[in-house]
């Protein structure tokens, strides 16, 4: 990985040493190789910064974003933990549009539709989604390494001076209502993004409630 720093009078590269990327691969190696890896080895030995070197090899193409990004500076792990954790959002989310993934950086995603979350304008957490976030809460307290990020989003209807607000303020709702279940509000970061990133088409209702939605992420770093 090279780095570029420029001021108006020099520019200095600095350049990850070589011995870490074959540290890396020999980590790799040890590990028993790619295809005999597990999710969660996999998980841990590239959110754990061992580097591009082993993030090529593990990730089959997006392994060396996750090496060269997030983990290579040391962040995110997917550890047991986690993978429980996953497993137990799976069961609690079944047959309700919730979409539960790992992400490139080693962390958990929660895609909650609007239909799941919040009714239309408003940013009152709905009956049909308490449950998810108490399963979500559950077993937080005793894993201190983790953090939460939750992102509001809307669809295109209306002006930004509505929608900004508003899906901050539902961000807020979801970060009251775990906190309120035990977990530190210190560890919960929010954010409204309006309108501006759309995973559908907003000119169609099926789209537009595509991109009303609430993001929930957990992630744990290396204790």
């Amino acid at each position: 990985m090279t780095t570029h720093m420029s001021s108006s009078s020099s520019t200095t590269t600095v350049r990850a040493p070589c011995a870490g990327v074959a540290a890396a691969v020999m980590l790799a190696l040890a590990l028993g190789g790619c295809a005999n890896m597990s999710e969660t080895q996999k998980g841990t030995a590239v959110g754990a910064g061992v580097g591009a070197g082993v993030g090529a090899l593990v990730g089959q193409g997006r392994g060396a974003a996750i090496g060269a990004g997030v983990g290579a500076l040391g962040g995110y792990i997917w550890s047991s933990h986690m993978q429980k954790k996953k497993a137990e959002m799976e069961q609690a989310t079944a047959g309700t549009g919730v979409a539960v993934t790992q992400t490139a950086d080693n962390q958990l995603k929660l895609d909650i539709p609007s239909d799941i979350s919040f009714d239309t304008g408003r940013a009152d957490i709905r009956p049909t989604l308490r449950p998810i976030l108490d399963q979500f809460a559950n077993g937080l307290r005793d894993q201190p390494n983790t953090e939460v990020r939750i992102i509001g989003h809307t669809d295109s209807t209306g002006s930004d001076a509505v929608n900004d607000p508003l899906s901050l303020q539902r961000a807020n709702s979801a970060r009251d209502y775990l906190s309120a279940r035990g977990v530190d509000a210190r560890r919960i970061l929010t954010a409204g993004r309006g309108s501006r990133e759309p995973v559908a088409e907003n000119n169609t209702d099926a789209g537009r409630a595509k991109n009303r939605r609430v993001e929930i992420f957990l992630a744990e770093r290396q204790g």
